[in-house]
């Protein structure tokens, strides 16, 4: 193992660099450069600008995956043209699957919680690479477009495991699930189920879960109630900003993005362009994130000092402009800085200190490169069945006439027309005709012989599929299947 990692260092765009300069100094004075070494990157605004969609080079990439850590600050992504979130293709390009933001009642900074005496200190596990954030949308008809959801159990098992480890490493006692399984019980029933498997190695940690709107009101009402909540990703992206909300906003949440293999520390609030160049934007996000990359890399000591020396800064009552007392001057980024790293050695009176280890010692190893992509899979052995198919329809023929003329087409297949559904809501063969729909149908057939079930492979549904095409337009198609007997298709809302 080396005595000096290497770290990707992304400065970000707006207010980055300059609240980047200031944690960067703060790191130098406390003694960090005896262990890191920062190599710069271009990703951001200005790879944009040069026309890459993907908003970083390829030198950038090759540099974080020999360094395996990246810090950055915060980054925009271009309003209109093909360019995506910078962010989001950091976490997923590079596996880092669990994003971890501690939330925190810091002093100095008023909330409705810090007025009422109501501590805050919690954490949030948001899976980072599945869900609505692969981004696989398209439209169907006219009228309809689609983003399909995809949660794996593998992906499920990482972020899970991760979560349970930081409790663990963090002496929490118990931790949440958050999910909507009550509605989509496959997708986020997955996740719910996953979180009780891989806890069960986990005795010593209590678990609970809770709906995600129960959650939301909960974190209102007492935030107090949880040490760590484990979510989905759009979920888990919407709770963390509910959650910043609490103690003060985005300017006060660190966020890590842990991988197997990279790791991403960063800024999570905006680039906040109105005062870019100003030198007066607030660095405790980022330096909080900073801190985090530290004690990634086992610098504990050095984050134990940098943040007691933070929180005894804040109790004097420095502040930047966006937070604390009126009746006290703002200060600038860089005087900031300065003052963090006047109060070095110091700690909080107001509250615990962190604690301070004797030494520091670099448990950080760079990855070694892989030859190929990693498969990853939970379920090896299960057996699967095709019963049926899931055809999407592209038509405006109202569902008793749609109905009549899917059931000729059946015939001589080993399947029969069993449900038409429309926005999820079955139409036929019962329903309301209140009911309203689109020009968009969900037609279900099934093998109408059970006995046939492990008999057949998709040769049939692809036939019956070939059949409805030359009638109707196909926007979309699902083989159904069973896993071990069981279904593995949702029934349609009504059915």
């Amino acid at each position: 193992m080396s005595d000096r990692a290497t770290i990707a260092l992304a400065p970000g765009d707006g207010i980055g660099p300059e609240i980047m300069n200031a944690c960067l100094e703060v790191f130098r004075e406390a003694g960090v450069s005896d262990y890191v070494d920062f190599e710069e990157v271009q990703m951001g605004r200005s790879v944009f600008a040069g026309g890459e969609s993907r908003g970083i080079t390829d030198e950038a990439v090759e540099t974080i995956e020999r360094c395996g850590v990246l810090y950055k600050g915060p980054m925009g992504t271009p309003i209109g043209g093909g360019g995506k979130s910078i962010n989001v293709t950091l976490r997923k390009t590079f596996g880092a699957f669990a994003n971890l933001r501690h939330f925190q009642s810091l002093p100095g900074v008023d909330t409705v919680f810090s007025r009422a005496g109501v501590p805050v200190d919690m954490y949030i596990v948001r899976e980072n690479v599945e869900d609505t954030y692969g981004g696989v949308e398209a439209r169907l008809t006219s009228d309809v477009v689609e983003c399909k959801r995809l949660i794996t159990a593998p992906g499920c098992d990482q972020v899970h495991e991760f979560a349970f480890q930081a409790a663990k490493r963090l002496g929490l006692k118990k931790v949440y699930c958050g999910h909507k399984a009550n509605i989509m019980k496959m997708t986020d029933g997955l996740f719910l189920e996953r979180f009780r498997t891989v806890g069960d190695d986990y005795p010593e940690i209590e678990k609970a879960d809770v709906i995600i709107d129960a959650l939301c009101m909960n974190l209102v009402l007492k935030p107090q109630t949880y040490e760590m909540i484990v979510l989905p990703n759009l979920q888990g992206d919407i709770v963390s900003d509910l959650a910043a909300g609490l103690v003060g906003g985005l300017g006060f949440a660190p966020s890590a993005n842990i991988g197997d293999q990279i790791s991403i520390f960063e800024a999570v609030h905006g680039t906040a362009p109105d005062i870019a160049g100003k030198g007066v934007g607030n660095p405790t996000s980022l330096l909080l994130s900073g801190l985090m990359l530290l004690r990634h890399l086992g610098l504990l000591k050095r984050a134990g000092v940098i943040e007691n020396a933070l929180l005894a800064t804040l109790e004097h009552g420095v502040h930047t402009g966006d937070f604390g007392s009126p009746e006290t001057e703002p200060v600038g980024t860089s005087d900031f800085a300065r003052a963090i790293i006047d109060h070095l050695g110091q700690q909080p009176s107001e509250q615990e200190a962190k604690p301070v280890p004797t030494h520091d010692t670099l448990t950080y190893s760079p990855p070694v490169r892989p030859s190929v992509n990693r498969l990853m899979q939970t379920f090896t052995q299960q057996r699967c069945d095709v019963v049926g198919c899931d055809i999407y329809i592209a038509t405006t023929t109202p569902p008793l006439e749609l109905a009549q003329k899917l059931e000729r087409l059946a015939v001589g297949t080993p399947f029969k027309l069993t449900m038409i559904s429309s926005r999820g809501t079955q139409v036929w063969p019962s329903g309301s005709v209140y009911t309203e729909v689109v020009d968009y149908f969900r037609v279900r057939f099934e093998l109408e012989d059970k006995h046939l079930i492990g008999q057949i492979g998709q040769g049939p549904t692809i036939h019956i599929l070939r059949r409805i095409a030359e009638k109707f337009e196909v926007a979309d198609f699902q083989p159904l299947k069973n896993y071990d007997g069981e279904r593995g298709f949702s029934l349609a809302q009504g059915q």
